[in-house]
């Protein structure tokens, strides 16, 4: 559960936009609709949803309204649904008209409406819906609509009233649809239901629900239901792109680039296939009968999201590619029993996710939205950018958010092979404050990320009150089990060396003639890569034994062992273990117990790290 304190980035972004947008003041509510000037000028909502079924809403976003022409694409996939497309394209075409909404806009000839988004069309849609009575016909309308919002809708009665009294023209269009055999049976009842499908109640959440319901191939990403059948879907997007804002839809493909439907009582919906729907309420139209506000908000959200389909990136759904915590994949820094145990306790505060692919805003906000969920439970935040391949300004902004609110709760938040995303460096140093970016690193490696956050955690855990702490007294592993009169005699035989700074202790290809136990100080075990460049394998602290494989095997060493700063050793050559195994036999045994038992741990905490990446 996330912070109480905490919103989503995306939440925050659709505050500013809106909080910048209610200022904008223009436009005038319909007033040709009498109950529908009746609205608020000042209502005002904007609610996107994911096709993952993530729901951001600011503003309005609960008030009801009527949802006028922007039933017109769903009541346009019931008519292909229950008519197959040869049939619905026979009476109803798919040109642009670049005509008003209430347009007598037919073919010369045939009398076919140029396209369902127009009043024309969207009557002879109406006409084609399956029922055998006009109330059967609006039940499976209503039922079609629930769907598509993810609950059960109502009709306005009034707003119905008002249309049935004014709606002339439509009627008008009905009998002229009527006169060129498109509608095949009394125009009346089907433009009656055309006022009841416009007349139908909702919400901007509903609208933001059903266009991502548009954006998932036809199933609520809400309740998972299917509400058109998927083979539809195009169709239904291809109109509303080229069609759906009338004589307004050139300019709004050029700044937008995402299929729409407007409404005269205020409501806007878009979408981007595979990624999400909008939904905006705000009633003071413009001239061409499209809400100003909802579509400064969508210009908004198309630049500062990146949404414009087609300057999209081929981009995977799956962003995490895997989430891990230090409870159960650690750094390379070799740990005490000790230590292990205090980080299976309290590892789950150090969060690992490795992402992956393109980052823009739909792939992005999975994961911040993952991240403010669990919010509570994150200390430490590392995030693997190594297989990402490219993000843009809007990601950037939502991991700036991430960095700003995890700080501000006292976490730390490392961007790990963040030096290969330059966009992602340029922008966090313009943005971050130098009072977050003392909370915020951007490390080479995730194993140098994962070892600082794990010292800062069992340091803070190892002091805490009623913690565990950390036994300071220096205590060898391998000499687990021995009696005081067992280890002097081990110690007897132990030779004293001191190493400085970078000093190599072992080199590969050596030939093993000794047991190493580390007394002060930090080595590291390296091995080269084929660029030449070294890595880590693991480095070990006072108290620790290495080299221990030449006990074993007596072969030349396999890794290089450097002095990562001042160090003392005592080393146990495999001559003096020998005659200790001869003179004290148990002894012997009692170390290569421990020795078993230290490489079975190193061989288990390997096994499960490996599951977990795999």
């Amino acid at each position: 559960m996330s912070h109480p304190s905490l919103t989503q980035p995306v939440v925050d972004l659709l505050q500013q936009i809106h909080a910048d947008i209610a200022t904008i003041n223009s436009g005038d509510v319909a007033s040709y609709i009498p109950e529908l000037a009746k609205a608020n000028p000042d209502w005002f909502g904007i609610c996107l949803v994911t096709a993952t079924g993530a729901v951001y809403e600011v503003g309005d976003t609960a008030l009801p309204f009527t949802i006028q022409s922007i039933s017109k694409p769903f009541v346009y996939g019931m008519a292909l649904e229950d008519n197959g497309r040869p049939e619905v394209l026979q009476k109803v075409g798919v040109e642009p008209t670049g005509d008003v909404f209430n347009s007598i806009s037919l073919e010369a000839g045939t009398g076919r409406p140029r396209n369902p988004m127009i009043n024309a069309g969207a009557i002879a849609t109406t006409g084609m819906i399956a029922g055998k009575t006009p109330q059967s016909k609006f039940r499976r309308m209503l039922e079609t609509f629930n769907a598509y919002a993810g609950r059960e809708l109502v009709l306005d009665g009034t707003i119905y009233g008002s249309e049935n009294e004014t709606g002339h023209r439509n009627r008008a269009i009905g009998h002229m649809l009527r006169n060129f055999e498109i509608l095949t049976v009394d125009p009346i009842p089907v433009v009656d239901l055309y006022f009841k499908q416009c007349s139908i109640e909702v919400t901007c959440r509903d609208l933001g629900i059903m266009a991502a319901t548009l954006a998932n191939r036809g199933i609520n990403p809400v309740t998972g239901k299917q509400a058109i059948r998927a083979e539809y879907v195009g169709s239904v997007l291809s109109v509303m792109e080229s069609c759906g804002t009338y004589d307004f839809a050139g300019e709004w493909i050029y700044h937008v680039g995402l299929p729409a439907k407007s409404g005269v009582a205020g409501g806007i919906i878009a979408v981007l296939p595979g990624q999400l729907g909008i939904g905006v309420f705000s009633p003071p139209l413009d001239e061409r009968g499209n809400s100003v506000r909802g579509i400064r908000v969508c210009q908004e959200l198309s630049r500062s999201l990146d949404l414009h389909q087609l300057s999209r990136v081929s981009m995977g759904r799956v962003t995490i590619r895997t989430k891990l915590t230090a409870a159960e994949f650690n750094s390379g820094r070799a740990r005490t029993q000790e230590e292990q145990k205090l980080l299976r306790e309290h590892g789950g505060l150090i969060q690992i996710y490795q992402l992956q692919g393109h980052l823009a805003f739909s792939t992005t906000e999975t994961v911040v939205r993952d991240i403010i969920d669990h919010a509570s439970a994150i200390k430490h935040l590392i995030l693997d950018f190594k297989r990402v391949v490219t993000l843009n300004e809007c990601a950037c902004h939502l991991l700036q958010l991430v960095v700003e609110k995890l700080v501000a709760l006292g976490g730390t938040v490392s961007f790990v092979h963040s030096q290969q995303l330059p966009l992602l460096r340029r922008y966090l140093k313009a943005k971050l404050s130098a009072q977050v970016e003392a909370s915020f690193r951007q490390p080479e490696d995730i194993d140098s990320a994962l070892e600082k956050c794990e010292d800062e955690l069992l340091a803070s855990v190892s002091s805490g009150p009623g913690a565990a702490l950390v036994s300071t007294e220096l205590k060898f592993e391998l000499f687990d089990g021995l009696s005081p009169d067992e280890v002097a005699i081990i110690t007897s035989c132990l030779q004293r060396r001191s190493y400085a700074k970078g000093a190599v202790i072992i080199n590969a290809g050596d030939e093993a003639r000794e047991l190493f136990f580390l007394a002060e100080g930090h080595v590291s075990v390296l091995v080269k890569l084929p660029s030449g460049s070294r890595k880590r394998l693991a480095t070990f602290t006072a108290g620790m034994a290495f080299g221990e494989m030449a006990v074993i095997d007596h072969a030349p060493r396999s890794a290089m062992i450097v002095a990562d700063d001042a160090v003392t050793c005592n080393l146990l050559m495999l001559e003096d273990l020998e005659k200790i195994g001869i003179q004290h036999p148990s002894i012997k045994i009692k170390l290569l117990e421990n020795l078993c038992l230290s490489l079975c741990r190193k061989l288990r905490k390997a096994n499960r790290e490996l599951s977990l990446l795999e």
